[in-house]
């Protein structure tokens, strides 16, 4: 197996690739198969990018640059909880935490609120396309 080594300039093209994509995010896989039990990769996502409420098996974000915000819904839709997460901004001293990890089958949805924000988020696999995907009308 070859060491993998995750470079600035990789995340840099990774954040240039999201500006200039029109959903505003670009992930990078660092698994290497959706079968693999557990999921990992890189997710840069600009201030202005949706993501649909969804749910997977346990799911662990961090906040590798920039500003983020997890958005948690009860099984009504309703939102149940925002938490902001970052690292490297400084705001360490505001008791913002660097991550979070997210239980079972909890709807939920992630916000950049930076220019520049790239996720680490690791879960569990293999991918499964069929876990719920909550759209507008499930969310009040």
């Amino acid at each position: 197996m070859t060491v993998k080594v995750f470079s600035v300039e990789c995340l840099d093209l990774l954040v240039t690739q999201a500006k200039n994509s029109p959903r505003l995010r670009q992930h990078s896989n660092i698994h290497l198969d959706y079968a693999d039990p557990c999921q990992r990769l890189f997710n840069s996502i600009e201030p202005d990018s949706y993501i649909r409420p969804h749910s997977h098996r346990i799911e662990t974000l961090f906040a590798i640059r920039g500003l983020m915000a997890l958005v948690a819904f009860n099984n009504d839709g309703a939102i149940e909880r925002i938490q902001r997460f970052d690292i490297g901004s400084g705001s360490g001293a505001l008791n913002i935490p660097a991550g979070i990890e997210i239980p079972s089958d909890k709807c939920h949805t992630s916000v950049s609120l930076a220019s520049g924000s790239i996720l680490l988020e690791i879960k569990t696999g293999p991918f499964d396309s069929n876990m719920p995907i909550f759209g507008a009308n499930h969310l009040k």
